[in-house]
């Protein structure tokens, strides 16, 4: 309890995490009962129910399908999942569960440690004088999608042993959400597929029910979470017909595990070539050739077939441009102080974002960037 951050939001209970925190040494009560959930004698009725809030994804706002929902649980749920991640994490490591394919939600691995691997295999492939093929893959509503029966059948499969299964099994079934905007809210519904988004335990399922994918394929693959990309050296139609190959395994792994791709969103990049590779998926009984693109946002760097990093210098002046715009026009007087807090905190990590990965070498790349400082 003590651990609590007090700037969080509370839940659809309407307890907030300073009151739990101000009476955590009073909180007896809810020790014990999260003692007897853990020891399997509760069931975890009532800390199921969720708040939904949707958060802009990309693309077009009047899209109900660009959003994201995430979800606002009750503050004492969220407690007893840090307990239940927690030793799962801890039975996990031991176990060796983690491939080195999955950067998502890992310890000692993010974004940065994604993109670097990548771009490494990348150029090293290109200095050996290949071209490569990349298939950014894209599924449709992944984290609410999950077939509950399938992760936990997942979950049973690790041993984690039957008290921890029954937990989650509780805490998936029954689940019921409504949805905010603008402060109206919708009826309460139910909820029968899903991981919840903003759930402490919600990351941990979903990177359990997707361990297996990787396995699936024989070329290079790289996850962030859902974000996926799969690829390989070119050079002659054996190594696309090899990708071709994984794309379709890909599809297989999604219809017995009921997690769909959407193939209109997937797109091709090649690098370091012109040959005239092309790629499908079935979607259904519809047989779709994927995209072919000149750049493409990973993990919120732009990647470029050239792999300059001229557009990503941009997109980052850009945006950093526009939130130091919106900061002078909402401050009208600001002391050097309170602009050096306002900077470090809105502006510099446009800049900075995985600066790392696509750092520019270019004059005008840099001088780009050095005007907004």
């Amino acid at each position: 309890m003590l651990a609590l951050k007090e700037d969080k939001a509370q839940g659809p209970d309407n307890i907030h995490p300073a009151v739990l925190k101000n009476c955590a040494d009073s909180c007896e009560t809810v020790v014990y009962n999260f003692q007897q959930i853990h020891a399997g004698r509760h069931s975890t009725t009532g800390l199921e129910a969720c708040d939904s809030v949707s958060n802009l994804q990309k693309g077009d706002r009047s899209d109900p399908g660009n959003y994201r929902p995430v979800s606002l649980t009750s503050v004492p749920c969220k407690v007893l999942e840090f307990v239940i991640r927690d030793e799962m994490s801890s039975y996990l490591e031991k176990k060796g569960f983690y491939n080195n394919c999955q950067h998502g939600f890992v310890k000692g691995r993010s974004t940065l440690t994604n993109l670097l691997e990548t771009l490494e295999s990348w150029t090293n492939l290109l200095e050996e004088g290949f071209g490569i093929d990349v298939v950014y893959l894209d599924y449709r509503k992944a984290f609410d999608t999950v077939p509950h029966k399938r992760l936990l059948e997942k979950i049973r499969g690790l041993g984690l042993g039957n008290v921890i299964l029954t937990w989650i099994g509780d805490f998936l079934h029954g689940r019921k959400m409504k949805v905010c905007v603008r402060g109206n809210y919708s009826e309460w519904i139910d909820v029968i597929s899903r991981v919840p988004q903003g759930s402490v335990l919600g990351p941990l399922l979903f990177l359990i029910f997707m361990q297996d994918l990787p396995d699936w394929v024989k070329n290079s693959i790289k996850m962030f979470a859902d974000d996926t990309k799969i690829w390989t050296k070119i050079a002659s139609q054996d190594d696309a017909d090899s990708l071709q190959h994984d794309l379709d395994r890909l599809v297989q792994w999604s219809a017995q595990w009921l997690l769909e791709f959407n193939p209109l969103k997937c797109k091709v990049m090649k690098i370091g070539h012109k040959l005239p590779t092309r790629y499908t998926m079935k979607d259904g009984r519809n047989v779709i050739e994927l995209e072919t693109t000149e750049k493409e946002k990973d993990l919120g760097v732009y990647i470029t077939r050239d792999l300059k990093s001229q557009e990503q210098c941009v997109q980052s002046a850009k945006k950093a441009q526009s939130v130091l715009g919106m900061v002078k026009r909402h401050f009208k007087v600001v002391d050097k102080e309170d602009f050096n807090v306002l900077y470090k905190t809105y502006v510099r990590p446009h800049l900075e974002y995985c600066v790392q990965v696509w750092s520019p070498h270019f004059k005008k790349d840099i001088d780009r960037l050095e005007t907004i400082q």
